[in-house]
This record gives C-alpha cells, sequence and structure tokens, in this order.
C-alpha cells in the first residue's frame, strides 16, 4: 500500500507543479496542467520507465538519492519532502549525513539567474542539479554515475569542464581534496561519503598522496577566469564564481560572460543549440540528465 501512496502523491505533486516555475516551456499543444511524466523525469535525473513503475506502485523501495531528487525537481516545502521519504518507507536525512536538498529559497535565486549557466554541487561534491545553460555549455547530461562527482572528474576522469594548465590543474585537485576531507571531519559516519573516498583510494594514486597529506579547507576557486571548448561554438571565455550556502553546505558554481563581447554572443549561441537538442530528446522521451 505503501508503494501505491508513494506514486499517487508523486503524480498528484506533478499534476499541481506550474510548468515555467521549473523551467519547463509550454507548447501550443500542451494539454496537461502540470508537468508531464517525461519532464519531471528529466528534472530528476532518472528514467522515464523508472518514474512511470513508482507512479503505478510496481516499483519498490526508491533510493533517498532518487527521493530527494525527486522533491527538488517538485519543489517540495520541508513538511512535504518529509512525507515524501515517509512514504518511501526511509528516514528523513539527519544531519550526521551530507545534506543532499536544495531548498526553496535557494531554488528562487537559481531560478532568477536562468541566462547563466549554474551547477549546483553538495559538500561530496556530488552534483545535484544543472539548468539547462550548463548542460547546453558543458555536456553534463552525459556524465553518469561518479562521473557526476566532481572530485572523481577531476581525479579520475573524465577531467574538469574548464581547460586548465598544469599549474592550474593541480591547485584545483589539491583544492577538492581538501574541502572533501573537511567535509569527511563534519560527517563522520555519512557511508555515502566513506564509499566515495574508499573509491577514490582505489583508484587514483594522487588521491591517496593528497588525502594523506591531511590538509582541510574549504575550496576556494582562485583560477576565476575559465576557457570551455563547446563543441559547435568553439572556444568561450567565462568568469566562473564559487558560492558557499553555508547552512545548507551546498557548493554553486554560476559561469557568465561580460555583456557586449564575443564571448557572451558564444555563449548565448551554445545555450540556444544546446536548449534545443535537449528539448528534440526530451519530445522523444529521453531524460536530459
Amino acid at each position: 500500500m505503501e508503494d501505491q501512496e508513494f506514486g499517487r502523491t508523486v503524480r498528484h505533486w506533478r499534476d499541481r507543479v506550474v510548468p515555467e516555475s521549473v523551467g519547463v516551456p509550454i507548447g501550443t499543444r500542451r494539454r496537461a496542467a502540470g508537468l508531464r511524466r517525461e519532464e519531471l523525469a528529466a528534472l530528476a535525473g532518472i528514467s522515464v520507465d523508472y518514474l512511470t513503475r513508482l507512479e503505478q506502485g510496481r516499483a519498490t523501495s526508491p533510493s533517498a538519492q532518487v527521493v530527494e531528487a525527486l522533491a527538488r525537481a517538485l519543489r517540495l516545502s520541508d513538511p512535504e519532502r518529509e512525507l515524501l521519504f515517509r512514504l518511501a518507507g526511509l528516514a528523513v536525512p539527519g544531519r550526521d549525513l551530507v545534506p543532499a536538498r536544495i531548498p526553496p529559497s535557494v531554488q528562487r535565486l537559481l531560478d532568477r539567474l536562468s541566462a547563466n549557466p549554474i551547477a549546483v554541487y553538495d559538500a561530496m561534491w556530488n552534483l545535484l542539479v544543472t539548468n539547462a545553460a550548463y548542460d547546453a555549455l558543458t555536456g553534463a547530461p552525459a556524465w553518469r554515475g561518479i562521473q557526476r562527482n566532481g572530485v572523481w572528474r577531476n581525479l579520475v576522469g573524465p577531467g574538469p569542464v574548464a581547460e586548465l594548465g598544469l599549474d592550474e590543474l593541480a591547485d584545483q585537485q589539491a583544492a577538492l581534496v581538501a574541502d572533501l576531507r573537511l567535509t569527511a571531519a563534519r560527517y563522520p559516519a555519512d557511508p555515502r561519503l566513506r564509499s566515495l573516498v574508499a573509491e577514490l583510494r582505489r583508484e587514483s594514486d594522487l588521491f591517496c598522496e593528497l588525502w594523506d597529506a591531511g590538509e582541510m579547507r574549504q575550496h576556494e576557486d582562485r583560477s576565476r577566469h575559465k576557457f570551455v571548448e563547446h563543441p559547435e561554438v568553439g572556444r568561450i571565455g567565462l568568469d566562473c564564481d564559487t558560492f558557499i550556502v553555508a547552512g545548507d553546505d551546498l557548493r554553486i558554481m554560476i559561469y557568465s560572460a561580460e555583456p557586449g563581447t564575443a564571448d557572451a554572443e558564444r555563449l548565448a549561441l551554445a545555450v540556444v543549440l544546446g536548449t534545443q537538442a535537449f528539448s528534440d530528446e526530451s519530445a522523444e522521451g529521453r531524460p536530459r540528465r
């Protein structure tokens, strides 16, 4: 019964979401008042088939990550988020776990900056959510599993989003590991964090060296002006700023270009081309992330 109630609740909340409020454009032939199933699946980063089975009560025991992603995509209030966890048979994440929640107040700020490529990470540097502009610039929807962790991408592969010199890359790698070590000191009981560290130790000698050095400090992006090579538009020079949301332990990375420059024009073109491509995929039923 709980599985069916979970599915009914997700369906009810999906129907009430105003598409424009979550950045989903409305077409002329739209009949659904709320989000389509494929749109919610794309926003939550899960397959349409899995969401269908969840809503119909045919999929059991969704993970905490899936429930958190659905809560984010549906813009649930704190009490609603707690209810969704309980309907999934899960305890609401406590303070001893790395938070993966983006509060509504922060989400509203992100919505206001939708023209800029934005990525939001948790304190483990797991990629929680990206906007359409970031997806268009970087190809983030192609990242799967552990590749969505920023420490893994920078130390194991496939590498950072921006072009970095050897010294810049070394500084970034050291800063990320030092930040992760600080996170491990704050959340020693989080099993996901312990698992991530174990995976990194197995796959990267550099990570072992940096981790064993014992440095702990909050990440500061020293190389603020970066270059991103876009496959269709070419090289784009962008400012990259990382903001820390202290109370929720989030890292918000925002790219921007100086207005009126050639880089601003290239960025706008990259966003248009990427957004069109993702819209085509969504129309065919494939999730963006």
